[in-house]
C-alpha cells in the first residue's frame, strides 16, 4: 500500500523540527519515542496517516507499507532531519533498534560494483528473503528508505506473502518446511535478536498464522541441505516469485516490511553502475524494528546491551 501525505501534513512537517533521538542500548529510548509522539501528534493528519500505515501493515491482507517522503526529501536532503521525520512514524508501528553494534540506527546501503551481486549492496538480483534469518528473534520489521533510485533505471523492489504462498504448497512441502533442518549464514556481534538459531525449521507450527517464514533463497545454493528439504524450500521459492508485487522506489519512498507476512528482494540494477559515480548510485536508508510485547503473537523484547 502506498501511502500519500496530505499536503497540510507535509507543510508542518517540512517546518517541523525533531529533537536528537537517545539510545537505550542498541534500542531508541522510550523518552525519545514520547517525545516525537508528543510532538507529531500535534500535527494535523498525523494520527490518522500514522493509523493507515499501522493497518496496512498488520490488518487483513496486509502486511507493507510505502509512505511517499518524496517532498520532505527535496526540501529537506537526508540529512538528520529527515531521519528524525522517518524514526518518528516507524516508533509509531514498533521500537526502532540497530541489531549491529557497529552501525548507526540507521545503516546506509549504497552499490559496491565489486560485492557480491546478490548481496543487499550488490548489483545483481537479490532473491526473496527475512532479514537475519537465523536469529531467535529477527526483527519484526524492516525498513527502506530511497534517497536515489537507480539513476539507469533498475532495482525494483520485489516483496511477496509468504504465508500466501506456503498455503498453495503441497502438504509433504509443508511438512518437511517445518523441520527443523535448515541453515544459513554467518552469526557473531549482533544485539536485541536473540541467540543464533541452527538448525531452525522455515515454517514454526506453533505460529503458523502470524509466525515467520524462516526463508531466504540463498540458502538453496549455500547451504548443505538434504534433497527432500531442498526441495520443498525450492518450491516454496517458486510460489513466492509466482507471487510477488514488484515496484521502483523513488527518493523519499519508506517502505517498512512486516516480517511475519511478507519476505523482500530486488530485481538487479541495471546493467552500467561501474560507470556511474559513486555519489550519484542508488542510495537506501535501513532501519529495524522490535514489536512491542503488546501487539499481537506474544513475543518478548530482548534485553538492550550497553
Amino acid at each position: 500500500m502506498f501511502i500519500d501525505f496530505p499536503s497540510e501534513l507535509e507543510a508542518a512537517l517540512i517546518d517541523s523540527s525533531l529533537p536528537p533521538w537517545q539510545l537505550d542500548g542498541s534500542f531508541l529510548a522510550q523518552s525519545t519515542m514520547e517525545e516525537y509522539r508528543t510532538a507529531l501528534t500535534a500535527i494535523p493528519r498525523f494520527e490518522e496517516t500514522a493509523a493507515a500505515l499501522r493497518h496496512a501493515l498488520t490488518g487483513k491482507g496486509g502486511g507493507y507499507a510505502v509512505l511517499r517522503l518524496g517532498n520532505l526529501v527535496k526540501v529537506l536532503g537526508s540529512g538528520v532531519r529527515l531521519r528524525r521525520l522517518a524514526t518518528g512514524f516507524a516508533a509509531e508501528v514498533a521500537i526502532p533498534f540497530s541489531p549491529f553494534p557497529r552501525w548507526p540506527l540507521w545503516k546506509d546501503i549504497g552499490v559496491k560494483v565489486k560485492k557480491d551481486p546478490g548481496k543487499s549492496s550488490g548489483i545483481g538480483y537479490n532473491a526473496f528473503h527475512m532479514d537475519l534469518v537465523n536469529a531467535r528473534l529477527p526483527p519484526d520489521y524492516t525498513t527502506l528508505l530511497c534517497i536515489r533510485s537507480d539513476p539507469l533505471g533498475g532495482g525494483p523492489s520485489i516483496l511477496s506473502d509468504a504465508h500466501a504462498a506456503v498455503a498453495r504448497l503441497s502438504e509433504n512441502s509443508r511438512t518437511l518446511l517445518a523441520e527443523s533442518a535448515y541453515h544459513y549464514g554467518t552469526f557473531f556481534d549482533l544485539f536485541g535478536v536473540g541467540e543464533e538459531y541452527k538448525p531452525f525449521p522455515i515454517l514454526d507450527s506453533s505460529e503458523l498464522d502470524e509466525g515467520f517464514i524462516r526463508f531466504t533463497a540463498k540458502m538453496l545454493s549455500r547451504s548443505d541441505l538434504g534433497q527432500a528439504h531442498a526441495d520443498a524450500a525450492k518450491e516454496l521459492a517458486v510460489e513466492l516469485v509466482r507471487g510477488q508485487v514488484s515496484f521502483a522506489l523513488q527518493p523519499g519512498d519508506f517502505l517498512i516490511v512486516n516480517q511475519r507476512r511478507f519476505l523482500h528482494g530486488r530485481e538487479a540494477l541495471h546493467d552500467g553502475q561501474e560507470t556511474v559515480p559513486v555519489a550519484d548510485r542508488r542510495l537506501l536508508l535501513q532501519l529495524f524494528l522490535r514489536a512491542r510485547a503488546d501487539d499481537g503473537p506474544p513475543r518478548s523484547r530482548p534485553k538492550a546491551h550497553r
